[in-house]
């Protein structure tokens, strides 16, 4: 959930802003006179969203999951006892 907060009111609930990102990782975006300016969101909300644009733009990676996709699609999967006893034989 984003919730849209103004400089003038986040000042005094800077702490409870912080709070709810940090514990229910809520997101802001604070505005300056109606206009968005910043978002605020937790570290790992931030970490996980720079994860997902790195393999974004890692073209091996875009292939390997496309690729998945269409093994999916076609009925190119295994069990997971399959897969399982693989690793057991490694």
């Amino acid at each position: 959930m984003v919730n849209t907060v103004s400089i003038k009111e986040l000042r005094p609930e800077l702490p409870k802003v912080i709070s709810r990102i940090d514990g229910k990782l809520a997101r802001y975006i604070v505005t300056r006179r109606g206009k968005p300016v910043v978002v605020m969101m937790s570290v790992e909300d931030y970490e996980s969203l720079m994860e997902t644009l790195d393999i974004l733009a890692d073209p091996k990676a875009m292939a390997g999951l496309r690729q998945g996709e269409e093994d999916i699609r076609k009925g190119r999967t295994r069990s997971w006892k399959d897969i399982k006893g693989s690793l057991g034989r490694l």
